[in-house]
């Protein structure tokens, strides 16, 4: 018998909800949470991402990525930089980036047990199925 289509989806957001609760929980060790790690993440992939291309790749309002910056301003893990016109950016400094190297290390180690009874077979067609139903939004 097929597994209902609302459990499946229940499943997704309960297994987010798991990796987001046991992040938070690595990375306060790190004095950090995966909110704040995902902004570093991004960050340093996109920096001369705007503030609001920011809080869209980390599903917040302008307004919240603008308070969790400022927040991250005072710790001293970004700062702002003029950009064009008005425009203000973000970067890394050097402290907010060895936190995020720091973060990345702890999330793979996340990750790898939560997926650790795939086997590498299944977890390369998970990852396949994912990327398939995400291009249906």
């Amino acid at each position: 018998m097929p597994i209902p289509l609302q459990e499946i989806g229940l499943s997704v957001k309960r297994l987010q909800m798991r990796h987001h609760l046991a992040a938070n929980k690595a990375l306060a060790e790190l004095g950090i949470t995966i909110v704040q790690w995902d902004a570093l993440r991004h960050l340093h992939q996109k920096p001369d991402a705007s503030l609001h291309e920011l809080a869209q790749l980390t599903f917040q309002t302008d307004q919240s990525f603008g308070t969790l910056a400022a927040r991250m301003i005072d710790r001293g893990l970004i700062e702002r930089v003029p950009g064009p016109g008005r425009a203000v950016k973000h970067r890394l400094t050097a402290k907010g980036d060895k936190v995020r190297a720091a973060g990345g290390a702890v999330m793979d180690e996340v990750l790898a047990h939560s997926f650790s009874t795939l086997t590498p077979a299944e977890l390369e067609e998970f990852g396949t199925l994912i990327r398939r139903l995400l291009r249906n939004f």
